[in-house]
This record gives structure tokens, C-alpha cells and sequence, in this order.
């Protein structure tokens, strides 16, 4: 089975997000902020990031800039999940290492067309 990340601050986010994971076949893991997401993902090692940009302790930003640095097994695919809709974020984001960029709110089509797009729906 794949695995997936849902790294957002909002609980409300990660339960919606979580909903649709689970109808696609994913087991789920969540995180409330960047720096949590990066101990998940050093302990478990997830398929698939969902990633949200404006969080507390560590941004989304923050945490792809960290997760580039790790010595992982392999690196996780990273979506990012934002209000953030200007070219210039969408730009940053993907420069920064995101594979894919979806926006709130999302449906379970959207996210399974990004999460296949990136590999691994």
C-alpha cells in the first residue's frame, strides 16, 4: 500500500484530506507543522508528501528546503496543498523542490489526478 503525509496546521485540512486518502488506498500519516512532517518522514519514509505552505514552527517552504538536505532512503514525492495560487508561489514552490501543486479546496479528482501525475495514484 502507498503512503502519505498530510502536513497542514488545520485539523479540519488533514481529517477532509485524510477522507480522500484512505478511499484511494493510501495509510495515512499527519503532521500539524514542517518540523514534525520532517521527523515523519526521517521515521516512516511516506510514498507521497501533501504538503500545506503557511504553517507555524515550519513552513512548507522551510520543510522542502530541509527535506532536500536529508539523507533519506529515498525521497518522498511532494505536493503542495495551498490558497497560494500566483505563478510567482506556484514557481517557488517547484523550483523548491515540490513535484506537484494542488489548491484548497481540493476534490478527491483533483488530488487523485496530482497524486498521478506525480507517480504514485
Amino acid at each position: 500500500m502507498k503512503t502519505c503525509l498530510i502536513v497542514d496546521d488545520s485539523k479540519v485540512i488533514r481529517k477532509v484530506a485524510r477522507h480522500i486518502l484512505e478511499t484511494l488506498n493510501f495509510v495515512v500519516g499527519e503532521a500539524a507543522d514542517g518540523r514534525e512532517a520532517l521527523e515523519q518522514c526521517r521515521a516512516l519514509s511516506p510514498d507521497v508528501v501533501l504538503l500545506d505552505w503557511n504553517m507555524p514552527v515550519m513552513s512548507g517552504m522551510e520543510f522542502l528546503r530541509a527535506l532536500s538536505s536529508e539523507d533519506l532512503p529515498r525521497r518522498p514525492k511532494v505536493v503542495f496543498c495551498t490558497t497560494e495560487n500566483g505563478m510567482a508561489h506556484i514557481r517557488a514552490a517547484i523550483e523548491a523542490g515540490a513535484d506537484e501543486y494542488v489548491m484548497k479546496p481540493f476534490d478527491r479528482e483533483t488530488l487523485q489526478s496530482k497524486l498521478q501525475i506525480v507517480g504514485v495514484a
